[in-house]
């Protein structure tokens, strides 16, 4: 009998000897890029500090190049580049550059380790059941989307050889009403391979009348799969949802009267993307865009909103509301949710103090951790209003460029779409496996080496 396995629930089981062996590796490689850092530092305090220095001043000089325009722009951009060379040269003029490597090394293959011996354990249990296959499954795609997956996959092929019926939007045709129509016409389950847009407008459809949504990842960045726990590589593999499945409830979001199934953001990134310049290049038009958005003489975003303490917000220059709430990476969306069934909007904003606030802001950005910048504020409500003075708002919504009227009222529809996944899908989120920081990595790290589950409600439930 598995002694170390009494009194938890059905289906938890101790970690392996293979996940126990992970943990131990991936606290031991933490431990040795501590030390290796702290020695190095020991040795050559100096040179850390210039260094730091150094890059900090490129950091600044970087983002001072972005904001304004002329000879502001060229000079700053120099000390950038100036900075940033003589930073390189002097770790290349010295041992701490192995050192960094090795901290590198160290730390990915920590962090690799720690992804092996946590495994599932922290995602949340999930509340679906197993369902049978669709009677009459249909799947609407996009052959556009994401360059071409529905062809480069053949995914017409695929649905027709699994007895799904393939319908391919054509230039001018109305996705929504193609919907309505397939649902009128019996389906029980309807899909679509598309991006995220396409997904919300046939989620939408399957909510009105209660049928099953499948969501196949044939479009760019594929957000809503990943967090439905799809692989987003196997495309074709999507299509197993149509036949034994996990079918759960999860929410959707509305602003207006518009569904969305990740988020809508307003202020800055909003307004770049609605340049018609800005799919061909991104970097090239933030650029060009930032001095008027985030520069000295850049006008504040009129967006007005309530704290969650019910007190009045006048402006902000980045918001973000999410259908649930996003462990975010970035402001531009880039993150995922641990759950999508919580019943909530997740809000984000961001305001930022021209003159001493966008090198720090940039910087935490690109380094993937915006919840650390001081203008930085997040919660979650059931309900969010957004007005404004102006008498249209730039509005990115799953990834699409609007432009919509004011207020713009958002809400969360909890529970409002039947989803079915493979069963044999990853079944989480990134966020919903990974532990929130080191906080959380260490003790889960360490209650898998002693040959507990890592989440530690569940160790606790079991006796352990």
């Amino acid at each position: 009998m598995d002694t170390a396995s009494e009194g938890r629930p059905p289906g938890v089981r101790s970690p392996s000897a293979g996940r126990r062996l992970a943990a131990a590796g991936a606290l031991l490689g933490l431990v040795a890029a501590v030390l290796v850092v702290a020695l190095g530092v020991v040795r050559n305090v100096g040179l850390l500090i210039l260094t730091l220095g150094l890059v900090a001043l490129a950091v600044v000089a970087a983002w001072t190049a972005l904001v304004h325009r002329g000879t502001h722009r060229a000079l700053a951009a120099v000390v950038a580049v100036a900075a940033l060379a003589a930073a390189v040269l002097l770790l290349l003029g010295n041992a701490s550059i192995l050192r960094i490597a090795l901290v590198v090394v160290l730390v990915m293959a920590s962090a690799a380790a720690a992804r092996v011996a946590v495994g599932h354990d922290l995602a949340p249990t999930s509340s679906g059941h197993t369902v049978g296959p669709a009677r009459h499954g249909v799947l609407l795609m996009n052959p556009r989307s994401g360059g071409g997956k529905v062809v480069r996959f053949d995914l017409e092929a695929e649905a027709g050889r699994r007895g799904i019926r393939p319908i391919v939007l054509r230039p001018g045709d109305d996705l929504r009403a193609l919907a309505e129509m397939a649902v009128s016409e019996g389906a029980d389950v309807i899909g679509m391979a598309g991006g995220d847009g396409s997904q919300a407008l046939v989620a939408d459809v399957a909510r009105q009348h209660d049928v099953a949504h499948v969501c196949v990842p044939a479009g760019t960045r594929n957000h809503f799969a990943l967090d439905l726990g799809l692989d987003r590589a196997d495309v074709v593999g999507a299509l197993d949802a149509f036949g034994p499945a996990l079918e759960r409830q999860i929410d959707l979001a509305l602003i207006g009267d518009r569904i969305f199934v990740n988020n809508a953001s307003l202020g800055v990134y909003a307004t770049v993307v609605q340049s018609e310049a800005y799919r061909d290049a991104k970097l090239g038009t933030t650029a060009r865009m930032l001095p008027d958005l985030l520069g000295p003489a850049g006008k504040r975003f009129d967006l007005r909103f309530d704290w969650p303490d019910g007190a009045p917000r006048s402006s902000a220059d980045m918001l973000l509301v999410s259908n649930d709430v996003y462990r975010l990476e970035s402001m531009t969306g880039f993150g995922t949710r641990p759950r999508i069934d919580d019943g909530l909007l997740g809000v984000v904003t961001v305001t930022v103090d021209r003159a001493a606030d966008l090198p720090a802001l940039m910087s935490l950005e690109a380094a993937g951790c915006i919840e650390r910048f001081r203008g930085y504020r997040a919660w979650s409500t059931p309900e969010f209003v957004v007005d404004s003075s102006e008498p249209l708002i730039d509005v990115g919504v799953d990834g699409e460029a609007l432009r919509l009227q004011p207020p713009l009222r958002f809400r969360s529809l909890p529970g409002a779409l039947r989803v079915r996944t493979p069963l044999t899908a990853p079944g989480a989120s990134p966020a919903a496996t990974a532990p929130a920081g080191l906080g959380e990595a260490v003790p889960a790290l360490l209650r898998v080496l002693a040959g507990r589950p890592a989440r530690r409600d569940t160790a606790a439930g079991s006796g352990a």
